[in-house]
C-alpha cells in the first residue's frame, strides 16, 4: 500500500511537472512587417536611395563618356592605320572593363551600406521583442513573418505592444 501511495504520488507530481511545461507562453510577431514600420528603416531606404543615385549618375557619366568616345574612333576609323584602331579597339576594351568593375563595386557598396544600416535597426527590433516578451512573461516568440517556418500560429501576437514601446503607431 505505501509503494502504491509513493507510486502515486510520483505520478501526480510528473504530471504536474508536465502540465506546467505544456503551459508555457507562446506568442508571435511579423518581424518584417516590425522593420517595415519603423522610421529608421524609412530613412534607411531615402540614405540608400541616395547612394544608389550618386553610384548610379557617375555611372551613366562614364558611360556617355565611352559611348562619346567609341563613336568618335568608329568615325574616324577609316581614316586611321590598322596599328592606330587596334590601339583604340584596345583602349575601348578597357574602358568596358572598368565601366564593368565599377558597377561591380558600386554594388558591392551599395549592399555592404545596406547591411551596416540595417543591423542597428534590427538589433534594436530584437530588443524590443526580447522586452516586450520578458513583460509579458512569454517564454516563446515565433517569427511569423511568411516563409520563416511557422505553419500554424495561434499565440498572442506582439506586433502591438512592440510597436508601442518603439513608440509606432
Amino acid at each position: 500500500m505505501k509503494l502504491f501511495k509513493n507510486l502515486l504520488l510520483a505520478s501526480v507530481l510528473l504530471f504536474g511537472a508536465m502540465t506546467v511545461n505544456a503551459q508555457s507562453k507562446v506568442a508571435h510577431i511579423n518581424t518584417d512587417e516590425l522593420v517595415a514600420s519603423m522610421p529608421e528603416t524609412i530613412q534607411m531606404q531615402e540614405e540608400l536611395k541616395k547612394v544608389v543615385q550618386a553610384y548610379d549618375a557617375d555611372f551613366k557619366e562614364q558611360a556617355n563618356a565611352y559611348q562619346t568616345k567609341a563613336q568618335k574612333y568608329e568615325q574616324e576609323g577609316p581614316t586611321q592605320t590598322d596599328a592606330e584602331n587596334q590601339k583604340r579597339g584596345l583602349e575601348l576594351q578597357e574602358l568596358q572593363r572598368k565601366l564593368q568593375m565599377y558597377q561591380q563595386t558600386a554594388r558591392e557598396e551599395i549592399q555592404k551600406k545596406e547591411f551596416d544600416l540595417y543591423k542597428p535597426i534590427a538589433e534594436k527590433a530584437q530588443k524590443a521583442i526580447d522586452d516586450v516578451a520578458a513583460e509579458k512573461g512569454i517564454e516563446y516568440v515565433f517569427d511569423s513573418t511568411p516563409g520563416k517556418g511557422l505553419v500554424v500560429f495561434k499565440g498572442m501576437d506582439l506586433m502591438d505592444a512592440v510597436k508601442a514601446k518603439l513608440g509606432i503607431k
